[in-house]
């Protein structure tokens, strides 16, 4: 069977959980901003890899959490 762990501070690309992302996101007003989703998830202490995600999607306002799930997929590659 194949190791399914990944390496300790290395973000996986390969898959993401959209329920963290919407943890990550909780008390969020919308539309935000990246820069607002970002906060926020710091401030949710969100882990390293959601941070990562939002970090490289694009700048703009964000209607709602679908619209902030469907950007980090297509900047994930998923």
């Amino acid at each position: 069977m194949a190791n399914d762990r990944h390496p300790q501070g290395t973000p996986r690309t390969d898959r993401w959980d959209p329920a963290a992302l919407e943890q990550a996101l909780r008390g969020l007003d919308y539309p935000a901003t990246r820069g607002a989703l970002i906060s926020t998830a710091r401030d949710n202490h969100a882990e390293d890899a959601i941070v990562d995600a939002l970090l490289g999607i694009p700048e703009q306002n964000y209607r709602d959490a679908a619209e902030v799930a469907q950007a980090v997929a297509r900047h994930l590659g998923t």
